[in-house]
């Protein structure tokens, strides 16, 4: 099946006769234990993310066990001509891990040590599969905190998070993932290794080549270990939900909030639509006249967190909240959340396609783009729920489909609004993607945000480190007629 706006001519092509001595050759090196081809009956696995850009089969997926074996596929790889899209957990939304070239699927999944916590020096020093949730508990266990969470934290992968900078209810405060990221070690097309960044928590050495290939989608190489920025744990948390009637008021209430200097760790807002989806599988169930939601969490030291805690409360009722909870315990906390995170499996559950937009706007501009969003649903009879980040306008809006997308006029309407959902963004200052990367889904959208000058030399940053196009080419730039340039 083929994705949104790929031209075969902007793909490498890969002979049948170079595919298969290509995973002669890797048998050869790694095993069958490790190599799943073509024969496979879970190849398919392989061949997309949790998006909604098209399933594509790949020549076959390596599973590496260690930076040794990723230089091996990668020098194999460039020996044969033969495309890689790297792949951690395959969590992403943006197609950004769909074998979209075919070739070689080379998953971290199996890279899954922790090698070190260090309290003395606040660091964690993992591979890239290392399940994100199960870092920061460990970095719990040891007192310290690892802040960034996205959603999908109990199964994303911290190579992943690196590759798309992922971010999280928690970003406001604390900040995404290129903030944690101290040093790499990454494996370039070919097979070399580089070993970039440092493991103190300053320093001015040359270019700052980690932040360069943080973010960049597994376009320029493959992150074979990550040097983890930690923190002190907070000495307490407090969670408050807050009930309003709409979305506007709701809105203004994130916004006078933080005008008045409130500083919570997360401020995250719902609208009813995506609260209704949750009811019939979470614990905590949001109250029946909710027309929209903000739930604040903040930390701090006990004895100033109390009152800090109430405060938010009252300025949350004198801004138009009909309701105000406060967690009384952790578990309750845990509910909350919860009722939180399930908000994009259950619409995902709920309808036939699910397509998810994450949007980012300055915070100031948040209330007038849900007055945008509400119009372009009307306009484009098109079922809508919206929810996100608010403390940093990161805002998730998910166009909720039941017709086949297929069908010519369905696709139509669905490109026609998330067009004008792109459009509007860029007109009030915001940018194309708050934390899932362009990936394959947006790369139509870029022109809209980066002038063509930018959109060119990155082109030439892309071709500087993979000269020849084989790591997960055509993704994020918007196709071209041919991929080598």
């Amino acid at each position: 099946m083929s994705g949104s706006g790929i031209s075969e001519l902007d793909r490498p092509r890969v002979s049948a006769a170079a595919a298969e001595k290509a995973i002669a050759h890797l048998l050869r090196e790694l095993g069958n234990d490790q190599v799943i081809g073509p024969e496979a009956d879970n190849l398919e696995d392989y061949g997309h993310d949790e998006g909604e850009d098209g399933w594509y089969t790949p020549a076959c997926a390596t599973l590496c066990e260690s930076a040794a074996e990723v230089t091996a596929v990668l020098a194999i790889a460039r020996e044969h001509a033969i495309p890689v899209t790297p792949r951690g957990a395959g969590s992403g939304l943006c197609g950004g891990s769909s074998p979209i070239a075919g070739g070689i699927v080379l998953s971290t999944e199996r890279m899954t040590r922790i090698l070190e916590i260090s309290t003395d020096d606040l660091v964690a020093v993992v591979e890239p599969g290392v399940v994100t949730g199960t870092l920061a508990a460990e970095a719990d266990a040891c007192g310290l905190f690892y802040p960034p969470d996205p959603a999908s934290l109990a199964f994303c992968s911290i190579g992943g998070n690196a590759a798309t900078n992922a971010g999280g209810p928690r970003a406001f405060k604390y900040g995404v993932t290129r903030e944690y990221i101290l040093g790499l070690k990454v494996a370039l097309t070919g097979g070399d290794l580089l070993t970039l960044g440092r493991r103190t928590s300053k320093g001015v050495t040359g270019y700052d080549l980690v932040a360069c290939f943080v973010g960049s989608e597994g376009t320029l190489g493959v992150t074979t270990e990550l040097c983890i920025k930690l923190l002190p744990k907070p000495a307490q948390v407090s969670t408050i939900l807050s009930v309003f009637a709409g979305v506007d008021s709701a809105a203004a209430a994130v916004h006078n909030l933080l005008r008045t200097g409130f500083r919570p760790r997360a401020i995250e807002l719902a609208d009813k639509n995506a609260l209704d989806h949750t009811r019939a599988t979470s614990r905590f169930r949001f109250p029946q006249n909710a027309g929209a939601i903000v739930l604040l969490e903040l930390d701090g030291e006990p004895e100033g967190l109390e009152a800090t805690t109430l405060r938010a409360g009252q300025m949350c009722e004198a801004n138009g909240a009909i309701d105000v909870l406060v967690a009384q315990s952790a578990a309750e906390s845990q509910q909350l959340w919860q009722a939180r995170r399930n908000i994009s499996p259950s619409l995902k559950r709920a309808h036939r396609h699910k397509i998810a937009e994450d949007i980012c706007v300055p915070r100031g501009a948040i209330p007038e783009m849900l007055r945008r969003i509400d119009g372009i649903r009307a306009r484009h009879n098109l079922d809508i729920a919206t929810f996100g980040h608010a403390g940093d306008g990161n805002l998730h809006v998910n166009l909720l489909v039941d017709e086949d997308r297929r069908d010519p006029v369905v696709g139509a309407r669905i490109e026609a609004a998330l067009t004008e959902v792109m459009t509007e963004t860029i007109h009030l200052s915001g940018t194309l993607s708050g934390e899932h990367g362009i990936g394959l889904a947006k790369q139509r959208f870029l022109h809209l945000e980066q002038g063509p000058e930018v959109i060119a030399w990155q082109r030439r940053l892309k071709r500087f480190w993979d000269p020849d196009n084989l790591l997960n080419p055509g993704k994020i730039f918007p196709a071209r007629a041919r991929c080598h340039e």
